[in-house]
């Protein structure tokens, strides 16, 4: 069963367009995208890498962020935009 992650994300407007997201426990975690739909896709791929640097460094992750993924139930927010 894959491990899953509950983390916290700030989605940030930019002057420019698109967005910005970062997270505050996990401050190597960035990535931007065009739409806010685009960025929860590009999240993914910046958690694998953000668990990869983790890994070759060392470095533990902060306790909470592991979820148990047989639990009863995991609370999450989730971003939706409307149409």
């Amino acid at each position: 069963m894959a491990q899953v992650y509950k983390v916290p994300l700030v989605l940030t407007p930019q002057p420019e367009g698109g967005f910005t997201v970062t997270c505050p426990v996990l401050p190597e975690l960035v990535t931007e995208g065009d739409s806010p739909e685009e960025v929860m896709e590009n999240v993914r791929d910046a958690l694998e890498a953000t668990l990869e640097t983790y890994k070759d460094l060392d470095k533990p992750l902060p306790a909470n962020l592991r979820q148990d993924p047989r639990a009863d139930a995991i609370w999450f927010e989730y971003l939706v935009t409307g149409r």
